[in-house]
């Protein structure tokens, strides 16, 4: 069902030790405890690991903090760390960001300016399928059930029209662009910053069919148990970096070319009102 590209592979098995082990990335004489990192897991982990790896090595450098990055194998699993309140700090989507402030406080540091968030669904470049009318009764992939804009935001798009479809949860968006394109299913949903970072031999085979309304992207938030001291370098550290043409294409690769500073109230609350409570799938496998 899954088309891997045979580098993934190779990559995962190269990096599979460091994605396990713990290392400290940033400053190994930081006066801090060492603080833990986790990343929402929408592409593979070793392709995670290696866009943020040296994002936190330089950013931890600057802030004077070691960072310990963990990518979990699936989205439910990183829910559920994170609905425990187990990161410290933590890249994730923005009704993630909703859940894990009203759960346990959590609240988001930065954010990119320059690209808005679309949930997109994706078709086969040579289907048929013009309109989202003709989904009705179709199989979609969808990394999760609780990604914002590749799941929640399109299926209650879907769910207001009145377009029954049945939902096959893939595990991340570079699998569900492969089941597309496998033809195992008619359409999936995803979001516009992954799409874009897909290689070309995967764009080329896909087009979007449809596009959701944009909301400000991911957020790296924190805990409240992180002094202001500490969320403050690691603001400065993300904002340094964002200052130097390489520091902007390290950030590029986490979905970050542009780090701004938000916050809760103005960025990520007005989600609540969506009314997307009611399609959260809650303990999911």
């Amino acid at each position: 069902m899954q088309l891997i590209h045979k580098s993934f592979i190779f990559i995962f098995t190269l990096f599979l030790p460091l994605l396990a082990c713990g290392k400290c990335i940033g400053d190994p004489n930081s006066i801090y405890p060492i603080r833990s990192v986790y990343v929402v897991p929408q592409l593979a982990p070793a392709q995670l690991y290696v866009r943020w790896a040296p994002v936190l090595e330089k950013v931890g450098y600057s802030a004077g903090i070691c960072f310990d990055l963990i990518i979990v194998r699936t989205i439910p699993d990183f829910e559920r760390e994170l609905l425990d309140g187990k990161p410290n700090f933590a890249f994730m989507n923005p009704y993630h960001q909703v859940m894990a402030y009203q759960a346990k406080g959590y609240f988001p540091l930065l954010a990119d300016g320059k690209n808005k968030l679309d949930g997109i669904i994706v078709v086969k470049k040579k289907s048929g399928i013009e309109s989202i009318e003709s989904l009705r009764g179709a199989k979609l992939a969808f990394p999760a059930p609780n990604a914002f804009g590749a799941s929640l935001l399109v299926r209650a798009t879907l769910a207001k029209q009145g377009i029954d479809i049945e939902p096959i949860y893939v595990n991340s968006h570079n699998n569900v662009y492969r089941s597309v394109i496998a033809g195992d299913v008619s359409a999936g949903g995803a979001v516009n910053n992954t799409l874009q970072r897909e290689p070309p031999e995967v764009q080329d085979q896909v087009r979007v069919l449809f596009k959701t309304t944009s909301y400000v992207p991911h957020p790296f938030s924190v805990s409240p148990a992180i002094s202001l001291q500490e969320r403050q370098k690691v603001t400065q550290g993300f904002l340094e970096l964002a200052k130097t043409a390489e520091g902007r294409r390290l950030l590029d690769g986490i979905q970050m070319p542009d780090p701004i500073v938000v916050n809760y109230a103005r960025d990520y609350q007005p989600l609540e009102q969506l009314g997307l409570a009611k399609f959260v799938v809650k303990n999911a496998n």
